[in-house]
Order: C-alpha cells, then structure tokens, then sequence
C-alpha cells in the first residue's frame, strides 16, 4: 500500500512538472517569434505597423518562426487589408453619384485589381517549400509572387493619385485616402519581408536573378 502510495505521489510530481514546463516553452518560443518579428519589421519602411499588425499571430507559433513562414503571414494579412479596402470603397461607390461616383469607381478598379494580384501571390507562395525546393523552381514562384505584388502596390498608388485630383467631398476624399495608404503600407511591408526570404534562398543557394 505504502508502495503504491508512493509510486502515485511520484508519478502526480513527474505529470505536474511535464505539464508546467509546456506553457514555459510556448511563451519562450512565443518571445523568439516575437524578437525575431521585431528584428525583421526593423529593416521595413513602416517598423512600428510591422510589429502591430504581424505581432497578433506569434501565439501560433510553438517553434522559432522562419523567414518564409513570415513572408506569407504578411501576404495573407495584406489581402485582408486589400478586401477590407475593397468592401469599403465598394459600399462608397454605390452610395456616390454624379462625378464623384465615376472618380470612386476607378480607384476601385485600382483595388479590385490589387485583391486578384494578392490573391495569386498566396496560391504562389504556397508552391515554395521551406528550404525553397529546387534553384528553377524557387526562381519562377518567386518571381511572380514578387511581380504581382509590386503590380498592388502600384495599384494602390493609381488610386491615391487619381482621386487626390478629382473633385470629391473632403470626408469621402480624405477616408478613401486613409484607408488606400494604409493597404499601401501593409504591401510595402509585406514586398520587403518576401525579398528579404527570397534574397537569403538566393545567397544560400547561389540562385541567378
């Protein structure tokens, strides 16, 4: 009795401490995804909305985040930005007549084209493995993943120049703008933080541009 006694006080202390070391190593696991996040959002444009908007998704992560698993967390939250965008300017336009209506309307071309173009880089994206697969291949996903995402960038741009000189109410002018130049924001991030992951594979693996 005494031995079974002792064998389940020893066996409650062996579970209690398994159990009490997990949560220590996710919240250091938790802490290098978020060091390594604030290392990476330092060499952006726009550091301190990096981290803000990047941060949320580090309690994901029980091991070290990678480049490439970091690329495509900030594609993913730039195409949620994009459609965000998108709905507003959408619900803009249907409430907007006269010339203001026409001039609401080319931007949201500008953004609806930005959403197809973010779109494909994520379905792209997804083809390249962690250690990016074979030289070829890694080249001609990158590329596109790249291409397309500075085609978002520019339509965000199209759109902030276009209504910036057309004649549109001051508080509908100045949303539109906001909302555009943080979508223009987030993709420049997330542009940076996929040439970073690209540009390290190149070195790696000796890959021609």
């Amino acid at each position: 009795m005494a031995k079974t006694i002792a064998f389940l006080t020893l066996s409650l202390l062996v579970l209690t401490l398994v159990q009490a070391q997990h949560p220590v190593s996710r919240g250091r696991a938790r802490s290098r995804a978020r060091a390594f996040i604030e290392s990476q959002c330092e060499k952006t444009l726009y550091s301190t909305m990096c981290v803000r908007y990047l941060s949320p998704y580090v309690a994901s992560f029980t091991k070290i985040l990678s480049h490439r698993q970091l690329a495509q967390i900030a594609l993913k939250v730039t195409l949620a930005r994009a459609e965000s965008t998108q709905a507003y300017i959408t619900e803009v336009a249907n409430k907007t007549k006269g010339p203001e209506s026409r001039s609401v309307r080319e931007c949201l071309d500008q953004i609806n084209d930005g959403v197809d173009q973010l779109t494909k880089c994520i379905k792209e994206a997804q083809h390249i493995k962690e250690n990016g697969g074979s030289s070829s291949d890694f080249t001609w996903h990158a590329s596109n993943v790249q291409t397309w995402m500075s085609t978002a960038l520019t339509d965000a741009s199209m759109c902030i120049d276009g209504i910036s000189g057309r004649a549109i109410g001051g508080k509908t002018k100045a949303l539109i703008k906001a909302r555009v130049l943080n979508l223009q924001q987030v993709t420049s991030i997330a542009l940076a933080l996929f040439n970073r992951f690209a540009a390290r594979f190149r070195a790696a693996h000796v890959v021609k541009p």
